[in-house]
């Protein structure tokens, strides 16, 4: 475990750099123009699936303005602009910004995080979230719920990856994550998985599960608390990039010596 550390430490020197963040498309590169502001950043997050190129420039044709304006205006201005990313149609996108632009005059992100987390994993914090967020609108559509995700009853199956990695860039106060959230600790974070560091966790021996779960999440981020217990997430990006880039072998090589 050691060899691996010393690893991924050397990983995270670069990854986790202003160079390391331009090398490859990645929505964090749009979201930072916005680091006061936890809602555009979280709706930069809610619309990173897919490919991390298209995500960009799907991205840096929003106009985010239009959050300031009354729901008709919003509603106007997105339809004629006619966004449209892949399960969201036009229609799904207007109703996407009236609800954040809801979001943004009536919740407290960060305090709803808190209070649903209290006593219990973060996770919960991010369902209170997702419970709030419908409240705003009474739109629903295949690509509007897909957007915002679902809420779990009891206990979570997906690894809500896209809120995860939001809460990184949010709750991180160093290398390239924003540290807007000052009230949340780091330590309680959990790993965003997707389908780059699932495989590459996998390979190197953090993840024993094969189902791509909120369990492997969190069985990972277990396993990096190894390596940092107060920052166990910063090793997201350099596990990212690792898959991401196709050096996963290169890799593997070197930790085995």
């Amino acid at each position: 475990m050691n060899r691996l550390k010393l690893a991924l430490d050397d990983e995270l020197s670069r990854a986790n750099t202003t160079n390391g963040l331009y090398s490859a498309a990645d929505p964090l590169q749009i979201a930072t123009k916005f680091k006061t502001d936890p809602v555009i950043t979280l709706i930069c997050a809610l619309f990173a699936y897919g490919n991390a190129r298209a995500i960009v420039k799907f991205l840096i044709g929003l106009d985010f303005n239009i959050l300031s304006l009354s729901d008709k205006d919003i509603l106007d201005i997105t339809l004629e602009k006619k966004y449209i990313y892949r399960f969201q149609n036009s229609l799904d996108v207007a109703q996407i910004f009236v609800t954040m632009a809801r979001a943004k005059r009536e919740l407290d992100l960060e305090n709803i995080i808190q209070k649903g987390s209290q006593n219990s994993a973060i996770i919960y914090g991010i369902n209170m979230l997702i419970n709030e967020i419908y409240r705003l609108n009474e739109y629903r559509s295949s690509g509007y719920e897909f957007f915002f995700g679902k809420e779990f009853k009891t206990e979570p199956k997906s690894p809500y990856k896209r809120y995860n990695m939001w809460l990184r860039w949010m709750v991180r106060d160093s290398d390239i994550d924003l540290g807007l959230f000052k009230n949340i600790n780091k330590s309680n974070l959990i790993l965003p998985l997707d389908t780059h560091t699932h495989k590459v966790a996998q390979a190197i021996g953090l993840c024993s599960r094969k189902s791509y779960d909120y369990k492997a999440a969190k069985q990972i981020t277990d396993n990096l608390t190894l390596f940092d217990p107060n920052d166990p997430i910063k090793y997201d990006f350099a596990l990212y990039r690792i898959g991401q880039s196709g050096n996963l072998q290169k890799f593997l090589e070197r930790i085995k010596g």
